[in-house]
């Protein structure tokens, strides 16, 4: 089962490898009991449009600090992981799609 999270346009800060931090715009979240995880997806402000209008996503596991302010991201491990946010991802755009009918 996932768990969704609806959050009004809640930024995070991202350190690159470059030790760069970056602000990116949280596009969703959600929780993963099969992996016992919660996952972020993101993307960076002022991040360019490619040549069909899409833009890069990011994504990251997500473990809350106690306060439940922030948190740490972790990379994602596994192929059966990256499925889901896949999964997710589709659901997601199949949502805006019927939106904008």
């Amino acid at each position: 089962m996932v768990q969704e999270h609806d959050h009004e346009h809640r930024h995070i800060t991202i350190v690159d490898e470059d030790g760069n931090e970056q602000l990116c715009e949280v596009i969703h979240t959600f929780d993963s009991e099969e992996f016992g995880k919660s996952y972020v997806l993101y993307s960076l402000i002022g991040a360019e449009e490619d040549e069909e209008g899409q833009i890069e996503i990011f994504a990251s596991a997500f473990t809350p600090s106690e306060n439940g302010e922030d948190g740490e991201l972790e990379p994602i491990e596994t192929e059966a992981e990256w499925d889901l946010i896949e999964d997710v991802l589709n659901q997601l755009e199949d949502q805006l799609e019927e939106d904008e009918e």
